[in-house]
């Protein structure tokens, strides 16, 4: 009963916003780890573990394909073109997306995806006639490529166990199939494929050099197989080593050209021609798969991106613009829009990435002087300059093309009780005077706080409130409008401790009217486990835990009076998620990311205005790392474990004051008040009036706070108002600022 009372309320505190408002879905993940290559006329298409992806040679361009295009898989194993020119891509997850180029659009098959199988992964496709033959962890399945329906699955081969993963199969005549147990060859003048009598099957026991077989194939006459050591030849019942030269070497991939093979093995591109083995081309990376056409060449799948080989063996790897890695663990945005990630830390670590006019940079240590590691674990921005805090080197302070480095030399932070300089930076913020705070993790003098003035004065802050005790998990630093220092903290044994503030009363060299404690459940937290801190733009400072959200309320009291006069809340409709990321927007609204998606709360957190997830949106995962918000156009960016999504909203940061009024689309049209109509260029806790030419009042209402607001096209009554021009009023709450706009609305 308390269950049902509890979601009985958060459905009532839930409004459902309107589809429009989040719009331009965005996926941006790593594409250059491709899983299989297709050839496509005089295209490729690429299967990645982040998406697909189309290249053009002629004209060096590429098409992406994500969830935001519409794809359903997201970790693609697998592609092919049928014979009706549309492109075929299996997943990890057992999703078949089939992209149509002409239409644009994207057809999905479910079945293996909502199987009871365990291991659903699709390993290849082979097509015969207008069937799609599927290889699959468990069996093969054949579908109708005109239907897209199933019409068959074997899940047993003879004497091999059901559910063996197969790793290819095709037909030529006669069904042949590459497993993990061996081989399975249809009985000539066998039908019914499902029962385990209908084939005969090999393994190492019959001559086969492994049991781990990838790919068959007819080679002048003869079945061959690849297998993890060397290739095997079927000639005359009996299995032979084929290309002793390549005995006991893993087969990636080959492919058959009248008397040639061209093999992929130990990164090498060979030619088997006339009994005689030649390497064509040697990679620095691993290739998996290889295509050959004959208007292109060569085209094989790497963990490079694919690699294109023109039919003179001259090429490179090609991947579109696009993030390094799927790893978001800190963003932040800068005053030019530019998206500022960090990577991670020790052996995760790759540097760090910006995305700005939909390009992405990568820095690293290796094309970064300035960067002596790739362990970026922090980014933080301020302005246009950003800080990227290190996990050893310090941080790295960057601001246009200036990059420099602060370490325990040129800053006195000191670093780790083992090694003093090695300095970790977890955490950034700005006060009112404009200095920089920067949080020192596990700092051997327990300075845990250091400040750097506008006139590049440091000094190093001990905490009172820490005396006695072990501070090594130190992160999520927030600082809020009366310049206390808020963040998280764990011991050695990794026990929680809660959340810590610091006020130094701006003395900078006064410890005496410094003000610092630390709060936990015994003060009414919910958890100590405390996830992320962050101060909205009341000055109330918002703590994730692992169960729920905390409002710290009257925070400007502490200077004065510390702890005693603070006021700790539960935020209801968040009660029951593990919260990992919270972000506040122009709205003063609230984005929390959890391990079961994005919610939007309103700004005092008593309302869930809506709830985004991987089921429901383009998100790529439900498990949200981050979030970033650029408050000069509205958009969210959220990473996940999988990679990052973004998406337009209307919250967008006021003005100051009014200019102009930007109406759009003008003229307007109407047809089931589905569509919407911006109002852009507003200042904060607009009115709006709409009214007809002849000064007649047809609607009235409020901005949410930001510099957009959007019109329905319907009057006070919640009707579609009728043909005409339209005269819209924007004011100030006092009505001494007024703009005006016109708009021409046509109702179809």
């Amino acid at each position: 009963m308390k269950i049902l009372f509890f979601l009985l309320i958060v459905y009532f505190c839930t409004t459902t916003a309107l589809p429009q408002q989040f719009i331009n879905w965005k996926n941006y993940t790593a594409l250059k780890n491709v899983q299989d290559v297709a050839i496509s006329g005089n295209q490729i298409w690429s299967a990645a573990t982040g998406g697909a992806f189309q290249f053009t040679p002629e004209s060096n361009t590429f098409i992406t394909l994500h969830k935001s295009e519409g794809l359903k898989g997201n970790s693609l194993t697998s592609v092919i073109e049928d014979n009706s020119g549309r492109i075929w891509f299996g997943s990890a997850e057992g999703i078949i997306d089939i992209y149509n180029e002409d239409t644009g659009s994207l057809d999905v098959i479910l079945d293996i995806f909502n199987s009871n199988q365990i291991n659903k992964r699709i390993n290849d496709f082979s097509i015969t006639g207008d069937t799609i033959i599927v290889a699959s962890d468990f069996g093969v399945s054949l579908i109708n490529s005109g239907s897209l329906l199933f019409f068959d699955t074997f899940f047993k081969f003879g004497t091999f166990a059901s559910n063996t993963k197969v790793n290819c199969a095709v037909k030529n005549s006669l069904f042949y199939v590459c497993t993990d147990q061996g081989v399975a060859i249809q009985k000539p003048g066998a039908t019914n494929l499902s029962a385990p009598e209908s084939w005969n099957v090999y393994s190492s026991s019959n001559g086969l050099p492994s049991n781990k077989t990838f790919k068959p194939g007819l080679f002048q006459g003869n079945l061959i197989v690849s297998t993890d050591k060397g290739f095997s030849k079927f000639e005359n019942n009996i299995w032979n080593n084929f290309i002793t030269e390549l005995a006991n070497i893993n087969i990636n991939d080959f492919q058959i050209s009248g008397d040639s093979i061209i093999i992929l093995a130990q990164k090498n591109i060979y030619l088997y021609y006339n009994q005689t083995l030649s390497v064509l081309y040697n990679s620095a990376v691993s290739i998996s798969k290889i295509e050959f056409g004959k208007n292109l060449g060569y085209v094989c799948a790497s963990t490079n991106g694919t690699l294109f080989l023109n039919t003179l063996m001259i090429g490179d790897f090609v991947s579109p613009n696009a993030p390094p890695a799927n790893q978001f663990p800190s963003m932040s945005v800068d005053d030019n829009s530019k998206l500022w990630s960090a990577s991670g830390k020790d052996v995760t670590g790759i540097g760090y990435y910006t995305y700005e006019n939909e390009n992405w940079n990568y820095f690293n240590a290796s094309n970064t002087p300035e960067l002596p590691t790739n362990a970026v674990y922090h980014a933080f921005t301020s302005g246009t300059t950003a800080y990227l805090g290190g996990w050893g080197y310090g941080f790295l302070e960057v601001n246009g093309d200036n990059k420099k480095l602060f370490n325990r030399a040129n800053t006195g932070m000191q670093g780790i009780p083992s090694n003093p300089d090695f300095v970790v930076v977890t955490g950034f913020g700005k006060d009112s005077r404009n200095n920089l705070w920067a949080l020192n993790y596990w700092a051997v003098d327990r300075n845990t706080l250091s400040m750097r003035t506008p006139d590049s004065v440091w000094y190093h802050f001990t905490i009172p409130a820490a005396q006695g005790r072990t501070l090594l998990g130190i992160e999520n630093l927030a600082i809020d409008p009366y310049d206390t220092k808020w963040y998280s903290c764990t011991d050695g044994s990794n026990s929680r401790f809660g959340v810590f503030y610091f006020n130094e009363n701006k003395t900078y060299e006064d410890p005496a009217d410094d003000r610092s404690d630390f709060l936990t459940t015994s003060d009414g937290l919910n958890q100590n486990d405390i996830r992320d801190v962050v101060v909205d733009r009341r000055g109330d400072v918002w703590v994730g835990t692992s169960l729920g959200v905390n409002i710290i309320t009257n925070t400007s009291a502490i200077p004065t009076s510390g702890s005693s006069a603070l006021r700790i809340s539960n935020v209801f409709v968040l009660r029951q998620q593990s919260i990992n990321a919270i972000a506040v927007d122009p709205l003063n609204q609230k984005w929390i990311g959890t391990n079961e998606g994005l919610l939007l709360v309103n700004s005092d957190g008593s309302r869930l205005i809506t709830t985004f997830t991987a089921q429901n949106s383009a998100l790529l995962s439900n498990i949200i790392r981050s979030i970033a918000i650029d408050e000069n156009k509205g958009i969210v960016y959220v990473g996940t474990d999988e990679g990052l999504t973004s998406f337009e909203t209307p919250y967008i940061k006021p003005l100051e004051s009014f200019n102009e009024l930007f109406v759009y689309p003008n003229p307007y049209k109407i047809k089931s008040g589905n569509n919407l109509l911006t109002i852009d260029g507003l200042i904060r806790d607009t009115e709006i009036k709409i009214l007809t030419i002849d000064g007649i009042l047809v609607s009235q209402f409020f901005s949410p706070g930001g510099r957009t607001a959007y019109w329905d096209g319907k009057n006070k009554n919640g009707e579609l108002v009728n043909t005409g021009v339209y005269i819209i009023v924007a004011f100030n709450a006092d009505g001494n600022e007024v703009v005006t706009g016109k708009v021409a609305v046509l109702r179809e």
